[in-house]
């Protein structure tokens, strides 16, 4: 019996910032595309997405005179970050033999931008972003850089667009429900995702050149799906692995050596469900139905772009001496300036999202629109360690140091050149909280046989 396939693509990016990608990669409804078992050979499929999200920024704010010395680490509400995305993303999914196919996608971001707004009730000359020189009092807009942003925004970023990977992917179906309605359909799948196009940088000084929206990383993603067909319901359940696999030279994800840690993007590991409610389902192929899914991501520890990433790549550009350029040798005198690539050390944390998708089906046309909602946890947006502290063996040893000792010792090769004080050292870390997006959805399907 021939099923719905109905796939929301979406950015995770850890694109910029935003859920994972995608957000429902292989629904495990579908059709499984093989050759005899009277099933479709290929499907080809387009997705339109429209994703919007927010976030407030906070800061660890050590030193406030009007916390309590024996209370907590007090916590400053400082910015307000928006970001909104368009997302085309064309499939084809082709069948080889016998519950074996491959599939191919190409994720077309056609605009993406983001602003940082000056938290309500707050005033800037008390707020430590504004005072630690990370943004200008008067705002920066990389769209108009001659020109401060009006009103409460106080950073907004250059439009981008662009392909941000290509996706290529093997699935089987060691089980097909369409073959043998004794069994449910179980499917095992790998794709792969090759980053193309320019890396998504920043330029303080000529914003408008860098408008790239990959990011530089090439990952593998290993997935696992079951559903089952009744008379009126369909369930599912997803579940995958998502690790890079190699970082390019042209991204920001690269390793400067000495006493770095962590500089590894993050991977993430994620788990769905849901149920389908087929309302109409004739003989003919026409068909209407309502889905339900919830979905759960750990992202686990790793680098990535943050809702600030932007606003420190700003500051830590060495041709305009901002506070966050690197030391790219600790171990010469003075500071051998490097720009801050505005990535961070992230902290892990857990992304969870409803959705509800309406389906109709004309013979070999689909048509499905969805909605999500997102939530995110608290996490830590800024905090590196300040390096490694090498085992005590001879002088000369490049892994090693002459010192005795439990710490790491400034002018030496323990330093991590990616720690900032500024923004990594407990007291000053950057923060995401009250994390909220959603995206809406509009997909067309063709199935038919060579």
């Amino acid at each position: 019996m021939p099923r719905t396939l109905a796939a929301l693509l979406a950015l995770a990016a850890r694109g910029a910032v935003g859920h994972a990608d995608p957000a429902y990669p292989a629904h495990p409804a579908g059709i499984v595309p093989t050759q005899g078992g009277g099933s479709e050979h290929i499907h080809a499929e387009v997705t339109y997405e429209y994703e919007n999200d927010r976030a407030v920024v906070t800061r660890e704010h050590a030193g406030d005179p009007t916390a309590d010395p024996q209370g907590p680490l007090p916590i400053q509400r400082q910015l307000e970050f928006h970001q909104s995305r368009q997302l085309v993303t064309p499939k084809v999914e082709a069948g080889l033999y016998r519950g074996v196919w491959l599939s191919f996608a190409v994720p077309i971001v056609i605009a993406q931008s983001s602003e940082l707004d000056q938290l309500g009730g707050t005033d800037r000359a008390a707020l430590t972003t504004f005072t630690d020189g990370i943004l200008p009092v008067t705002g920066f807009d990389a769209q108009n850089p001659t020109a401060p942003p009006a009103g409460a925004v106080v950073f907004r970023s250059v439009n981008r667009h662009g392909v941000r990977e290509l996706r290529g992917g093997l699935g089987w179906a060691p089980m097909n429900q369409a073959l043998d309605d004794t069994q449910p359909t179980w499917k095992l799948g790998a794709e792969l995702h090759v980053s193309v196009g320019p890396a998504m940088k920043f330029d303080a000084v000529n914003p408008g050149q860098e408008t790239g929206v990959a990011t530089g990383v090439d990952e593998l993603r290993l997935w696992t799906s079951v559903d089952r067909r009744y008379r009126y319901l369909e369930s599912w359940f997803e579940a995958d692995w998502q690790v890079p696999l190699y970082t390019r030279e042209t991204g920001l994800f690269t390793d400067p050596g000495f006493g770095a840690t962590k500089v590894a993007p993050a991977q993430t590991a994620s788990a769905a469900f849901g149920v389908d409610a087929y309302v109409y389902d004739d003989a003919h192929g026409h068909r209407f139905d309502v889905e339900l899914g919830a979905r759960a991501i750990a992202h686990f520890a790793g680098r990535g772009y943050s809702e600030m990433w932007e606003a420190f790549a700003l500051a830590g550009d060495r041709r305009t001496a901002g506070p966050l350029v690197l030391d790219g040798d600790p171990t010469k005198p003075g500071v051998q300036g490097v720009s801050h690539p505005g990535i961070t050390n992230l902290e892990s944390y857990l992304e969870t999202s409803a959705r509800l998708a309406l389906g109709a089906a004309l013979g070999r046309w689909r048509l499905t629109a969805s909605g999500e909602a997102i939530w995110r946890t608290d996490h830590a947006l800024s905090f590196a360690d300040e390096g490694v502290d090498l085992p005590t063996c001879p002088t000369g040893q490049p892994a090693c140091e002459t010192t005795d000792n439990t710490t790491v010792d400034p002018g030496t090769r323990e330093v991590n050149p990616l720690h900032v004080p500024l923004i990594d050292q407990v007291g000053h870390r950057y923060r995401a909280e009250d994390s909220f997006g959603f995206v809406l959805g509009l997909q067309a399907q063709l199935r038919f046989s060579l």
